[in-house]
């Protein structure tokens, strides 16, 4: 049995941060249904690379997390539509939501309302800078969120600095709190039976994985800087140039750092004064460095990664996407989903899995993603509205 099986999710949520959030449920076996304006529905529906995708409101931003959900349209605006989505509600464990503090409330759909009538309801609000606060009506996107968080200060070097991360960190990560925090709460509500109301700040989010950084400058007073491709904590730690490309090391440990030496073909670097000891390394990290990557112009970094992993040295190629998902260790994992026909796109569609396991069976999307509006007809029936309910809903454009 999926782990989340029998748990309905209502999915209000737009882009990225918030229908992640829900992918993550929904890989894992949740009933979630993705509740979607008539005639637009969710904004990533026309994001995306490909320009005939994002006509047919099937963007590759959408399909990315939208498999395994089922859509219906209804306008939440309109106070049919919201008695359609009451209606709906009282089917559902779980809505999430990420519209700006407040946008709820003025649609009569808050938590303070709808915990009333539904006192098991988790409701998560996931917002940039949470539900309070000076900033809580501010609108927030990915690279605002990563620039006032400080993540961007330490990307990149002291030449590039600051530099956005290369794919959308703060909303993913938004998206996996909120989900973690969904999950912990239906686990406390089997026990309790009351719901929750969760707040996700996406700033707060990211801050809190920024662990290392955070506490060196609550704790040890220092503010952190960027460092490319090098460790504050260790040498020789980095990314390096070999014969044929870039070759990640992390020879963080005493023992780690003479087996390099040795299998590069200068022992002699081990007794070397100028890095005998861990500080020193630290101190004098690119004259290391660069003795180690003359040597590693012998051979190709696919080779040199084999023999250091070999000999108990953690190393790496550095890889393009493609390049790792054509990986024989993505393979033998099972992690792409792929669906042969898909509605409304002219090609299959390939999908990731959660980034974890289960003996019992891995967590997956089962179905492809939805057509806006595509199950409208078949979720209202089961609520009980009829075929001509459903077609007077149509005429008051409430669905």
């Amino acid at each position: 049995m999926p782990l989340l099986a029998g748990i309905r999710v209502l999915d209000l949520t737009n882009v990225l941060a918030g229908p992640f959030c829900c992918y993550q449920l929904a890989v894992q076996g949740a009933d979630v249904i993705k509740v979607e304006m008539p005639g637009t529905g969710d904004l990533a529906r026309i994001l995306g690379t490909d320009p005939a995708l994002n006509k047919t409101l099937m963007g590759t931003s959408f399909l990315a997390q939208n498999a395994s959900k089922r859509s219906v349209t209804i306008n939440l605006k309109s106070a049919q539509g919201r008695e359609v989505f009451n209606r709906l509600l009282a089917t559902a464990d779980v809505l999430v939501e990420n519209f700006r503090p407040g946008v709820m409330d003025r649609l009569g759909l808050g938590y303070e309302v709808l915990s009333r009538q539904h006192p098991r309801l988790v409701y998560c609000a996931i917002s940039g800078f949470g539900q309070d606060g000076p900033l809580r009506d501010n609108p927030a996107y990915d690279q605002i969120v990563q620039g006032m968080s400080g993540v961007m200060s330490v990307t990149g070097d002291e030449k590039s600095a600051p530099l956005r991360v290369g794919y959308p960190v703060a909303d993913t990560i938004g998206g996996l709190t909120a989900a973690f925090a969904i999950s912990s709460a239906l686990v406390r509500r089997g026990k309790t039976g009351a719901g929750d109301f969760i707040d996700v700040s996406m700033l707060e989010a990211i801050l809190s994985t920024m662990g290392w950084q955070v506490s060196n400058c609550l704790i040890g007073g220092i503010t952190p800087k960027p460092m490319g491709n090098e460790n504050m904590t260790a040498s020789p730690s980095g990314t390096y140039a070999t014969g044929d490309g870039l070759l990640n090391i992390a020879a963080n440990k005493q023992e780690q750092f003479e087996a390099l030496a040795r299998l590069i073909g200068r022992p002699d670097l081990i007794d070397d004064p100028r890095f005998k000891d861990r500080e020193d390394r630290l101190t004098r990290r690119y004259q290391l460095k660069g003795e180690i990557e003359q040597a590693l112009q012998a051979k190709s970094a696919k080779e040199w990664a084999a023999l250091f992993n070999a000999e108990g040295v953690p190393a790496g190629e550095v890889l393009s996407v493609p390049e790792i998902l054509a990986h024989p260790q993505v393979a033998a994992r099972n992690f792409i989903s792929r669906f042969e026909a898909s509605p409304g796109v002219d090609r299959p569609v390939a999908v990731v899995r959660s980034g974890f396991r289960l003996a019992s069976g891995d967590p997956q999307a089962t179905f492809p993603p939805p057509l806006l509006g595509a199950d409208t007809q078949s979720i209202l029936g089961e609520i009980g509205y009829s075929d001509a309910d459903i077609e007077a809903l149509q005429r008051a454009k409430a669905i």
